[in-house]
């Protein structure tokens, strides 16, 4: 027989192990790639010591001359504050009491919940990897009625529960928590849910974020390859070895362009790329430089199933997050996701995971995990943006 209690046990035995290993694995190639660790996380904090330059206690002398003086490593301390990453399912009263004597049912219903929580956090999680920890999906271009143009639909899904602030990261009154109802990606307009806008409510410049999540998500890519202002608590002015290689206004993508930048680092940082992530239209716009020159590109297998183009044997997929005309070079070895735990159910006082809505005759389990990502060696990053698309 169906029960509460026995949807909570399935939810603690059977799913949590699942999910946690596909959350892992399976939000995109990139995501794979970064190893979690529990080390460097102290309290609600990640502070890790990252090291820059070299030893200088080294040099040359004479027979009978003094030794080198003593110069040791160079350090500086990161310091970041663990992102809430949260993701939450809802099982109605009558559904459970409906399955109470067909188990079959119940577990398609427990599947069919998992399966699109599993779904958004791929997304929402991908997503945060290209970011820049502000949460920021777009900018609003005008407002008519329930539809709101944007500077792009990347970001957003039907479903998506926003907020619309101002441009300096304000709540906007009375239009909180609004739902996506429709994505036109031809026109780049969105349809929420809720009463008529106007620009008086929203106007043209505000921003729209996922419900709650501003400036609370992961230190995503975006923010490695800033150029001024802070990263990890460190001043970018001050230290330039935070500073990756950027090359603006590309143009035509090309295997010198790639080579130029790998070379860069290798020399300057001591860096050997092992990934390299891109949009879809400058991934197609290799291959047709490649196609030009009559070449084949190889094709290689990566960790979690994926399949990546090889440049050199580098991996080089695309990524419906990365933004248009942009190009990665990455050191993957460099990233960490730092983490508390890896991801658990919140529990009540009782131990159960699903718990009543207040006033509603619903049921919900919210999966957690704290967590942030750091880079190591922001220097041994490469980005090349304007590449033109094909």
């Amino acid at each position: 027989m169906v029960t509460v209690k026995s949807a909570d046990k399935a939810l603690k035995t059977l799913y949590l192990g699942v999910v946690a290993e596909q959350l892992n694995t399976e939000v995109n190639p990139l995501f794979s790639r970064i190893r979690q660790t529990t080390t460097d996380v102290w309290g609600k904090e990640i502070r890790r010591l990252a090291q820059y330059g070299i030893n200088g206690g080294i040099g040359a002398g004479s027979e009978e001359g003094n030794l080198p003086s003593s110069a040791g490593n160079n350090y500086e301390q990161f310091v970041c504050t663990l992102k809430n990453l949260y993701g939450t399912i809802e099982i109605s009263d009558k559904a459970v009491r409906a399955s109470e004597n067909d188990t079959g049912a119940f577990v398609n219903l427990l599947n069919a919940e998992m399966e699109g929580l599993l779904k958004a956090s791929c997304f929402n999680f991908g997503r945060m990897l290209f970011g820049d920890g502000s949460g920021v999906l777009a900018s609003v271009k005008g407002v008519s009625g329930t539809t709101v143009s944007l500077d792009g639909v990347k970001n957003v899904v039907e479903g998506m529960v926003i907020d619309f602030l101002d441009d300096v990261g304000d709540p906007l009154s009375g239009v909180s928590a609004r739902r996506i109802v429709g994505v036109d990606r031809a026109n780049e307009t969105i349809s929420v849910s809720g009463t008529a806008l106007t620009e008086s409510l929203v106007p043209v410049g505000s921003v729209i974020t996922v419900q709650g999540s501003y400036g609370k998500e992961l230190t995503g890519l975006g923010a490695i390859f800033g150029t001024s202002g802070y990263l990890y608590g460190l001043s970018r002015s001050t230290n330039k070895w935070l500073l990756p290689y950027v090359k603006n206004n590309v143009g035509s993508i090309t295997e010198t362009v790639l080579q130029t930048a790998i070379d860069y680092l290798e020399e300057n940082a001591g860096s050997r790329v092992d990934f390299i992530v891109c949009s879809s239209g400058v991934k197609r716009a290799f291959q047709q430089h490649l196609a030009t020159y009559k070449r084949n590109a190889d094709v290689m297998d990566l960790k979690g199933g994926y399949k990546a183009i090889s440049y050199n044997g580098i991996p080089l997929v695309s990524d419906r997050f990365c933004p248009n005309g942009t190009m990665y070079l990455l050191n993957t070895k460099d990233f960490a996701l730092h983490q508390l735990c890896d991801w658990k159910w919140l529990e009540g006082e009782d131990g159960s995971v699903l718990k009543q809505t207040p006033g509603k005759p619903t049921y919900t389990a919210t999966l957690v995990k704290y967590a942030d990502l750091i880079c190591s060696r922001p220097c041994g990053q490469a980005m090349l943006t304007g590449i033109a698309e094909a």
